[in-house]
């Protein structure tokens, strides 16, 4: 459980087809009015060849091809209330798809237009962001804009010279097939004459041993002896036939290989083992070799997720590949038969897109990412995107390509898709923006189109989003509210009364999922110097917290606390512990409670991070931590007044709940604490002691957003 707070390949001057490809291929991406026809690719091509239409300025929408555009557009920006942003439609099937994929993403203009640029100078690209905000689209969108004909098939020969050592050729893309179908042929006509003459041969001697010699016996064994020496001399011409390592012949794009997670031998190739190795029955070392990811991505795309989780020797070796553009294939067991096998250098000459999380810099290979760095481009992905008619109409066509990707979905209404919409909003987690995780909104849009599928109906409907929405919660959802519903089984839950020292916190469990966790605090002598005890399986995030309420605590405490023990609890924090300082003014007040033995309303709960002078900071996942409250059966919720932007929570729990926003400690006092005259002497005191001075009254009731 959380609590936590927002907190080489260097161009070669000899691909010009490279950069006639991409200009070639730019010209699919404009978006067009949905009423309007697809244009001409080739309608739009400059008149000179040499005209550089991206321009390393030029990030225009319509460069980047993913505009959606209405009709009388310019009337509608300022409309910010329509939630499709001035399409008129019936459902997603009136929304016109584009067909490459880079015109498909969306929100990520800055890393769209980097892959564009990448792409056409071949330069490598590490995207670090949150998962499912588009690095492995983007990937795949960058193999489509490399031009096909440059694509090269790689042979593996035997050499006759050292079997250890297979000879490699390339040759363009598709030739391959047809000189393994050459050598083939020459090798069936060549078989078919040996089989010829041994069976000429097989036929003289028997014929000889049954009729002059008159022993059976010996023709027979004598032909066996023929039979055996030829289909061993046979083995030599299979030998001649090359292996085609690497077949491109099929290929309608630029390759792209998926090489997240793969072992050494999945990523740089192998030798298989050969367990005959002798004796005639042995396989020819060239057919035992397997081409790595890196081999099969040569003149496209290599990408390669979660970074860090390669092993070190295979980063150093994925270095070398880049720099040197060629690596040579072995095995990669030290036990086996084709560890002593090597080829001649094969062709690796990929554009490698490394992807990740932030965490994936600390384990990355510092040479590779100078790799990467020093010959591309270092890109971080947005989370969300601020909210304008342009990007809702943006969604709307996201909803309109999962339903066209899946194929099986029914199309959405209109008011599908403005519930979806809102959704986006609220899982931003920030006034005014729009999440761009598509791929947990994608799940969303599936399990909806699911539902409708289930029922037989040719549209799916705003009721199924909403079923769809209490369907598809996440495991830690589904978590939360179960510990919810079994501290109301046993009474765990305090939601009525006075108590010292006990203050409902609010934490969230992963993303999207809130909880109360319960904080109590006691003050005991201690028999030593007097100590901040705290239990719960705090993180280190948690225990700095702590350590930072200790001193407003200590500040503020008319009584001597050197030689007391505070005694801290977060209550059934759970396996994951405590990670993250939003608890501090639970703490702070839980603390001041037991010192002053002043009780607290447990009809209410609270959230925030508090630094050492008492101000109350903004904190994360308020939205679902307010909804976690109303659910466990409390009024009230004090949050930061920073926080007050971010509330987006769902109409049913709005008449629920009372929401407080807060700015300062002692503000949080006024409205926790119960008894009129000592709740006003702490305040007092403790304005005094901080020099803080409210400008308003403390604890006003008209203080509650208007939630979205």
């Amino acid at each position: 459980m959380s609590d936590n707070t927002d907190t080489d390949a260097t161009p070669d001057p000899d691909r010009e087809a490279s950069d006639a490809g991409e200009e070639e291929a730019s010209t699919n991406g404009a978006k067009q009015n949905p009423d309007e026809p697809a244009s001409d690719p080739s309608a739009d091509e400059p008149s000179d060849p040499s005209e550089d239409r991206w321009g390393e300025g030029e990030t225009s929408e319509t460069t980047l091809g993913s505009d959606v555009q209405v009709d009388g557009e310019s009337e509608l920006d300022g409309d910010e209330e329509n939630l499709l942003g001035g399409l008129e439609i019936d459902s997603t099937a009136d929304i016109e798809v584009p067909d490459r994929l880079v015109d498909q993403v969306i929100g990520q203009d800055h890393a769209r237009d980097v892959i564009k640029k990448a792409a056409k100078q071949r330069r490598h690209v590490m995207m670090i962001g949150s998962p499912g905000t588009g690095k492995s689209m983007l990937a795949k969108a960058m193999s489509q804009l490399l031009p096909r004909e440059e694509l090269q098939d790689v042979l593996v020969y035997h050499n006759p010279d050292d079997g250890n050592e297979p000879k490699v050729r390339t040759v363009p893309g598709g030739k391959g097939e047809q000189i393994v179908e050459a050598h083939k042929e020459e090798a069936r006509k060549r078989n078919q004459m040996r089989t010829f003459l041994m069976w000429i041969i097989i036929a003289i001697v028997i014929g000889y041993a049954l009729i002059l010699v008159q022993q059976v016996l010996l023709g027979i064994l004598a032909a066996g002896v023929i039979y055996l020496a030829f289909r061993y001399g046979s083995r030599g011409s299979d030998a001649m036939i090359p292996n085609l390592l690497v077949n491109n012949a099929n290929q309608k794009t630029a390759p792209f290989e998926d090489a997240t997670g793969a072992h050494a031998g999945a990523l740089l190739g192998d030798v298989r083992h050969d367990p005959f190795q002798s004796g005639g029955m042995e396989t020819p070392s060239h057919d035992r070799v397997e081409p790595g990811a890196i081999h099969q991505a040569n003149k496209g795309v290599l990408f390669v997720d979660e970074i860090n989780t390669l092993d070190i020797r295979s980063q150093q070796k994925l270095m070398t590949a880049i720099q040197e553009g060629e690596f040579s294939i072995t095995g990669q067991s030290e036990r086996s038969s084709g560890a002593m096998v090597q080829t001649e250098p094969v062709p690796c000459d990929f554009i490698m897109i490394a992807a990740g999380n932030l965490d994936a810099m600390e384990n990355m290979h510092p040479a590779l990412r100078s790799r990467i760095k020093g010959y591309g481009y270092e890109v971080y992905m947005d989370d969300t995107i601020e909210d304008d008619p342009e990007m809702r109409r943006k969604y709307a066509r996201f909803i309109a390509q999962e339903v066209e990707n899946d194929g099986r979905l029914p199309h959405f209404t209109e008011e599908a898709v403005q519930e979806l919409i809102l959704e986006a909003r609220r899982r931003a987690g920030r006034k005014g923006h729009l999440s761009l995780k598509f791929r947990d909104l994608g799940g969303l849009v599936r399990v909806a189109g699911d539902i409708a599928r289930a029922e037989d109906r040719d549209r799916t409907e705003r009721a199924d989003v909403l079923q769809a929405k209490r369907r598809s919660r996440s495991i830690e959802q589904q978590l939360a509210d179960n510990y919810i519903e079994r501290r109301k089984d046993y009474e765990l839950t305090v939601n009525q009364g006075d108590v010292v020292g006990r203050v409902n916190g609010l934490a969230v469990m992963g993303e999207d999922s809130g909880i109360v966790l319960p904080v109590m605090a006691e003050v005991s002598p201690s028999q030593g110097p007097g100590q901040v005890i705290a239990t719960g399986q705090l993180k280190e995030m948690a225990e700095e917290a702590v350590q930072n309420v200790s001193a407003i605590i200590k500040k503020f405490s008319d009584e001597d606390i050197s030689e007391k023990d505070v005694h801290i609890q977060f209550v059934q924090a759970g396996e994951g512990g405590v990670d993250g300082d939003s608890a501090s003014i639970t703490v702070a007040t839980a603390v001041i409670s037991a010192i002053e033995d002043v009780p607290i309303k447990q009809n209410l709960a609270m959230t925030g991070s508090l630094s050492v002078r008492g101000d109350v900071l903004p904190v994360g996942g308020v939205t679902h931590k307010i909804e976690a409250a109303a659910k466990s059966g409390l009024d009230t919720v004090i949050i930061p007044e920073a926080n007050t932007q971010d509330v987006m929570i769902e109409d049913e729990y709005e008449d629920m709940i009372e929401i407080i926003p807060v700015s300062h400690i002692s503000e949080v006092l006024e409205v926790a604490l119960a008894g009129e005259a000592e709740k006003d002497s702490l305040v007092d005191r403790l304005k005094s002691i901080t020099g803080k001075a409210l400008d308003h009254e403390v604890g006003r009731q008209s203080g509650s957003p208007s939630p979205q």
